[in-house]
């Protein structure tokens, strides 16, 4: 019996809950791992799971066993690593998170041009909106949207996303636009929500803040919905300055009531702390912050033109710092 793989397979069995999702996960046959995980209690003379019908639970014993083989299978990565050459030139697999719509527009154009750049890296980037623990899923870098709290990451802060309100130039022709918060009463808007409502938006007024509870004639449960809705003139919608920021410029949306706005929210790059950073994340990190910081900034650009609508609306044709686990907002 192979050890190494022993524990791999117990610590699979326990990630996924089941001996299926081992299976899977480590892409062998169930039997194999099954085989496995007996093999293992066989040679330490002791059970560690208990096999119920809908998912494995660790006995004592085997509590303490796993803990001690992620620390076991984790030293011998970082022993890998080192004799791999991954500390003297960049090379490996890097596994990235952001979230949805935003790694898609903003992180996965980057980590295209970085694959050119540095061919003996691989990059897994997972999109999610969820967020994820670095270290129990062994997550090299996360892209952040919010305020952080205190944690022993590290994150670098690449910019800042904020809120926008905006609707179409069809809409503000027939009904306005609202010159205060509180005046969106009269309006109708658009809300992104899914089974749970949000039915408050926030603003600053002077150096107080303040929720409008808004009175949607539209809701739905995607960005890209929103953003539909109020291109077609249905209502006033609350947009991150990224999800409004293509149909800004397009000039099928206005933005309005700019300078009320709540306080912008930081975007980092986050990542665990390391003795001796691998050559393939410092590389990565390097390579992305500059060039996502210059994303972030043409974005507010192209947002922050205005701080209230024209008189005439066009027509509808015409360094790192010790932090945070947590995303506040990862739309």
């Amino acid at each position: 019996m192979d050890r190494f793989e022993a524990m791999r397979t117990l610590v699979a069995a326990i990630d996924g809950g089941s001996l299926s999702a081992a299976a899977r996960t480590l892409n062998i046959p169930l039997p194999t791992v099954s085989r496995r995980v007996s093999d293992l209690e066989a040679l330490l003379g002791s059970q560690l799971v208990v096999r119920t019908s809908r998912k494995l639970l660790l006995t004592e014993a085997g509590t303490a066993y796993v803990i001690s083989a992620r620390r076991v299978l984790d030293e011998l990565a970082e022993a890998e690593r080192a004799a791999s050459g991954e500390y003297r030139a960049p090379r490996g697999e890097l596994l990235v998170t952001a979230p949805i719509a935003f790694g898609s527009l903003n992180v996965a154009p980057i980590v295209h041009d970085f694959l050119a750049a540095y061919p003996d890296v691989t990059v897994r980037l997972v999109l999610s909106d969820n967020v994820i623990d670095l270290i129990e899923s062994h997550v090299d870098v996360a892209v952040r949207i919010g305020r952080l709290p205190d944690s022993s990451l590290v994150a670098r802060r690449v910019g800042d996303i904020r809120w926008v309100i905006c609707a179409s130039p069809d809409y503000i022709q027939r009904r306005g636009a609202p010159e205060t918060p509180a005046a969106l009463a009269d309006h109708d808007c658009i809300a992104f929500e899914g089974l749970q409502r949000y039915r408050e938006w926030p603003f600053v007024d002077g150096n107080a803040q303040q929720q409008v509870t808004i009175n949607p004639r539209f809701s739905i449960n995607t960005a890209d919905g929103v953003v539909g809705g109020a291109v077609a003139g249905v209502g006033i919608a609350r947009l991150l300055s990224y999800q409004a920021v293509a149909s800004i410029k397009a000039g099928t949306l206005v933005p309005i009531l700019n300078d009320r706005g709540p306080p912008a929210m930081p975007v980092h790059l986050v990542h665990a702390a390391h003795q001796q950073q691998p050559l393939k994340l410092r590389a990565f990190l390097d390579f992305v912050a500059p060039r996502l910081q210059q994303r972030l900034q043409a974005i507010s650009r192209d947002v922050s033109g205005v701080g209230q609508v024209p008189a005439t609306v066009p027509s509808s044709n015409g360094d790192a710092t010790s932090v945070e686990t947590a995303d506040s907002q990862s739309a």
